[in-house]
């Protein structure tokens, strides 16, 4: 009985759903040429890429005044994300102005 118990809750690779979709460089990612992942290489790479869709998102509410929940919905996100950006963007705002 704790065998079957240990073996439901841990689930080793063989028994997943995982599948291996790879991404925009190759088409498996356990038979990618590159030597590191991309994304582990570029650890702010996501960083990045957020940065560019807060600025969009914020651009949107001041040019198109488009609503929290127009947002979310725009870009896949929660209304929760979209007021952590605006507060974020506030508070930096704030912190430049005290500089």
């Amino acid at each position: 009985m704790r065998e079957e118990r240990e073996h439901s809750t841990y689930r080793s690779p063989e028994y997943s759903g995982y599948r291996d979709q790879g991404c925009a460089l190759s088409h498996s990612c356990l038979k990618c040429p590159l030597p590191r992942c991309r994304h582990d290489a570029q650890a702010d790479g996501r960083q990045n890429s957020k940065g560019v869709r807060n600025r969009e998102i914020l651009s949107q509410i001041k040019v198109a005044k488009k609503s929290v929940a127009e947002l979310a919905e725009s870009y896949g996100v929660s209304k929760r994300t979209i007021q952590r950006i605006i507060r974020r963007s506030s508070s930096e705002q704030h912190l430049n102005r005290e500089a």
